[in-house]
């Protein structure tokens, strides 16, 4: 019977163990995480959602504090196309939270980052292409496009040095998606190097609709393969959303997979940025409390638990700190559905918003807690410990489990000791 461990992911000159981490942000893909990816010799991501935040987080920066004193005075008002960041601070978020990860790598794995289009940041050109640019110029392995098409993001990093040299993949969740991408990149002359096909059942943002259920991962991958074999192109395939087991992944791996993304596992492992408290919310959960929903300001559906702080919090948008949704003209959806509810409340403290989420403030926060379809197996994964708690994981172990487990078993934690 074979395992994870019997396979290889061939990127350029390397081999690696066929286990991606994937990026899940704010900061919940930590660069701990990341690093003992590497270490062990698979990939792992670190996700630049709202790096400005997270380089504070990690390096008592005061990137935020600056931003919110520059346009404090526009706080009380509705229109905020004047917020806008600077992108020198933000080139040095990104080498600060990048490159200091990468200093600290170690092993014969990779470390990738996570960058979505869909932080549009008031201005979506210029600030995607500071971040993989920056992103480059601090080292990092590959990048991983991520949370729209991208049909641009090629040819804003084409005049780089490292354009031809970093790995550079996208995650794609139809086949349509992936020849869109390839035909408007076409004239940079260059294929991505591995390629994320993520399906219905994974966590956060979805590439699908609200019919999210009537598609499968193993139906989207298979005509992917075919369509890349009939048009002679050797592109990586790594599946991702829903793979659970190491069983799991060894179904794809023998059937052409290059690797598998992994993340949901990882979300209560000691060194994933989340809360000690919100990780035992994810052993908690049951089935019936995840759902996918509309409430993100992206547009994109969202799987996540039902509850969340966040599902339904009427926080005021805190655009000059962050703003990391607002599009070109400095408008956003939480931001027209609370100004909605604000003049339907007058007066009131402490309003509800139902339909959108500040996605901002509250991924910042940890009160928006995304998850994959079978976080309700993660009780499965560990031990419950004698106040009712479950014991938190090493990535060590989830990725061990993951690259030697056989006849879809999981390996549970040691026995805790208990004192005499």
């Amino acid at each position: 019977m074979k395992r994870v461990d019997d396979f290889r992911l061939r990127l350029g000159k390397k081999e690696l163990v066929p286990i991606v981490i994937g990026g899940m942000g704010v900061d919940i893909s930590t660069a701990e995480l990341a690093l003992e990816a590497a270490r062990l010799g698979g990939v792992g991501h670190i996700s630049d959602a709202m790096v400005n935040t997270v380089a504070d987080r990690r390096f008592n920066a005061k990137f935020v504090k600056d931003k919110l004193r520059q346009f404090k005075f526009n706080v009380a008002n509705t229109d905020k196309s004047v917020v806008q960041f600077d992108l020198g601070q933000l080139a040095e978020a990104t080498k600060m939270h990048v490159g200091k990860t990468m200093e600290a790598k170690r092993g014969e794995g990779l470390i990738f980052v996570n960058c979505m289009e869909k932080l549009t940041m008031n201005a979506p050109k210029e600030t995607l292409r500071v971040r993989m640019q920056a992103a480059l110029n601090a080292g990092v392995d590959g990048i991983t496009l991520a949370a729209g098409l991208h049909l641009g993001s090629f040819a804003l990093i084409e005049d780089h040095p490292r354009f031809r040299d970093a790995k550079l993949g996208i995650i794609v969740s139809s086949l349509r998606a992936l020849q869109l991408f390839i035909r408007k990149t076409a004239r940079t002359n260059r294929l991505p190097d591995y390629v994320v096909i993520e399906g219905p059942l994974a966590g956060g943002h979805l590439g699908f609709g609200m019919d999210w259920a009537e598609y499968d991962l193993a139906t989207i991958f298979a005509e992917i393969q075919a369509w890349l074999r009939a048009e002679h192109l050797d592109i990586p395939l790594i599946p991702a959303g829903g793979i659970f087991t190491g069983s799991d992944a060894v179904s794809y791996l023998e059937n052409g997979a290059a690797a598998v993304q992994v993340a949901t596992r990882f979300t209560v492992a000691r060194e994933c940025g989340l809360p000690e408290d919100v990780q035992q919310q994810y052993f908690k959960a049951s089935e019936d409390q995840i759902e996918v929903n509309l409430i993100s300001p992206t547009g994109y559906p969202m799987r996540m638990l039902s509850n969340s702080p966040a599902i339904g919090d009427g926080i005021r948008p805190n655009c000059e700190a962050y703003g990391y949704l607002l599009d070109a003209n400095g408008c956003c959806s939480y931001i027209a559905a609370y100004n909605r509810e604000l003049a339907a409340n007058p007066g009131v403290k402490r309003l509800s918003v139902k339909d959108k989420t500040c996605l901002c403030t509250q991924m910042r926060n940890f009160d928006l807690w995304t998850c994959g379809h079978y976080t309700y197996r993660l009780k499965d994964t560990s031990r419950r410990l004698e106040d009712g708690s479950f014991l938190l994981l090493s990535a060590e172990h989830v990725f061990h489990d993951y690259q030697y487990s056989v006849d879809n078993k999981i390996a549970l934690p040691e026995e805790v000791a208990v004192p005499a």
